[in-house]
């Protein structure tokens, strides 16, 4: 396991050296000679149905990927799944004896580390206070994968706790997994919480990945490592088993590199449980792939939210040159349009570390026995006395905070959590009815910033927030580079509008085919 100083001399070091080792590796040949570079689950599932690939030899390319490209100073990956290979041949057999389960059959996928799967993996959301305590089950949503003849090949490194342990944390560092760099610029930030998810698409260490997003967790890395995410409307697909943050923002999403393969995963995701009440009403389609069109921008009514355009200058050029591609498609541009966020941010941070005591007492009660927390007072007691792995960099305030915090009956819960819903719903609500959108638009944020280990974070510009906040579907797609570094452009709106976004995305994508894969540079200068 790798550790990071306050050294910075030290990590750019590393950095230029390991950047010109992965520079070399990083076209590598895929299962039968053939390479797998940037390929997508269609072209997947055609090479196994036509007997050029196999299950097992995808999963050993992307293994032989993560040994080499990842662990020379990616670190995206935490954990290889050890029956991955096992799974991978069983499938394989399963191909030839009765034919494919779907488009997923044998795809290897890699899992967020705060998805519970019930195998020889263990779920520790990057700290070492859960390492060696295996989860007893699948997260549903992993059954479902599992089910769709997905390969469950390991587990990706995280924003420790999903980033709410300290307001100076560094995006992508965790406890147990050390930092995740950007495969683009390897000194650059991955963002978070879902780094790890975001750096191996990228790289193409895997097929596809599942994020978590409690506010940014699954866009914020999408465009910061230029790949596809999806927020998916909370209540689309289940929660259970994935170690909690907030209950009323949390969900899973697909993280991609094209926008049909996010729209396969969120199929094969989506859907109700009887473990998580919010997905009592779901929306599902088990086929989203239907919804795309290449001309679906024809026609559509975009609101442009101006207030997050940052003051990059090469972000507001690459964004002006994007409502061009959208406007020749024949997407119709209402600019600009006003979604605010300022009357809610105080209260979402209060309703979310009410709900992370709660959510995360209850989670690690259902775990058994053999977690060795029982609940937050007891993380916090763990980082304490093992300050010097966990905290090196950056504290816990944040943990104390909501420990701090009564129960989810408590006024002052209650009234952030309505302020949260009724603005940030109204907000989008509001905006869209008035000017009768189909979405509204954004930068999804600003370029990957240069890693801080002394002051943390510098996130810049986001748009994430409204949708996060209001539990609605947050689409981020690839829209070009701004000196090097991928910019995203985002589609959000109504709840359930998941059809509707992936389409304007994917006709979005198919126009501008802004997506290159990285180079792995050490700096930018």
């Amino acid at each position: 396991m790798t550790r990071f100083t306050l050294d910075r001399r030290r990590f750019l070091g590393l950095a230029l050296a390991a950047g010109t080792a992965l520079a070399a590796r990083a076209r590598t040949p895929g299962a039968g000679g053939v390479s797998l570079d940037e390929a997508t689950l269609d072209q997947m599932a055609e090479g196994m149905k036509s007997g050029r690939w196999t299950a097992e030899g995808l999963a050993k390319h992307y293994l032989a990927r993560i040994r080499t490209l990842d662990r020379a100073s990616l670190h995206a990956v935490l954990e290889i799944n050890p029956e991955a290979l096992d799974i991978a041949r069983a499938l394989d057999r399963e191909r030839g004896a009765k034919g494919p389960r779907g488009p997923l059959h044998g795809v290897p996928v890699l899992l967020k580390d705060n998805i519970d799967t019930g195998d020889r993996m263990q779920t520790t959301a990057g700290s070492l206070a859960l390492v060696g305590a295996r989860p007893p089950v699948d997260a549903p949503i992993v059954a479902r994968l599992r089910a769709a003849g997905a390969v469950i090949l390991g587990k990706t490194n995280l924003s420790e706790w999903a980033n709410l342990r300290s307001s100076h944390s560094i995006s992508g560092w965790s406890g147990r997994g050390g930092l995740t760099r950007n495969p683009y610029v390897l000194d650059r930030n991955c963002s978070g919480s879902s780094s790890g998810s975001g750096a191996a698409v990228a790289a193409n260490l895997c097929a596809a990945a599942v994020g978590t997003e409690t506010d940014g967790s699954i866009v914020s890395p999408a465009t910061s490592c230029g790949i596809v995410g999806l927020k998916p409307t909370v209540g689309l697909m289940s929660r259970a088993g994935i170690i909690p943050l907030s209950h009323t923002q949390d969900t899973a999403g697909p993280m991609t590199r094209k926008v049909r393969d996010a729209a396969i995963l969120l199929g094969a995701m989506a859907g109700p449980d009887s473990r998580d009440p919010a997905t009592a009403g779901c929306k599902a389609h088990p086929d989203y792939t239907v919804f795309l069109d290449p001309d679906g921008l024809k026609g559509a009514r975009l609101g442009v939210a101006r207030a997050f355009f940052s003051g990059n200058r090469g972000v507001i050029a690459l964004m002006e040159a994007t409502l061009k591609a959208l406007s020749a498609q024949g997407a119709v541009l209402v600019d600009p349009v006003d979604v605010p966020t300022a009357d809610y941010e105080k209260a979402e941070l209060e309703a979310m570390l009410y709900e992370f005591k709660a959510g995360l007492n209850a989670y690690l009660a259902g775990r058994g026995v053999t977690t060795p927390i029982h609940d937050m007072a007891s993380l916090i007691e763990f980082n304490e006395r093992m300050k010097d792995k966990e905290m090196p960099l950056f504290g816990q305030e944040y943990l104390y905070d909501a420990q701090a915090k009564g129960p989810l009956t408590d006024p002052a819960y209650l009234k952030a959590l309505e302020t949260c819903r009724t603005l940030s719903r109204q907000g989008i609500d509001a905006v869209m009815d008035k000017h009768r959108l189909d979405a509204i638009i954004a930068p999804t944020g600003t370029p990957a910033w240069v890693t801080d280990l002394v002051n943390g974070d510098n996130y810049g510009t986001s748009c994430a927030t409204p949708a996060a906040v209001a539990g609605y579907p947050h689409l981020t797609v690839p829209a070009g580079f701004v000196m090097g570094l991928p910019v995203g452009l985002s589609f959000f709106g109504r709840a359930w509008s998941e059809p509707v976004l992936l389409k304007l995305g994917y006709a979005f994508e198919q126009a501008t085919k802004a997506r290159r894969a990285p180079k792995y540079l050490a700096t930018l200068g």
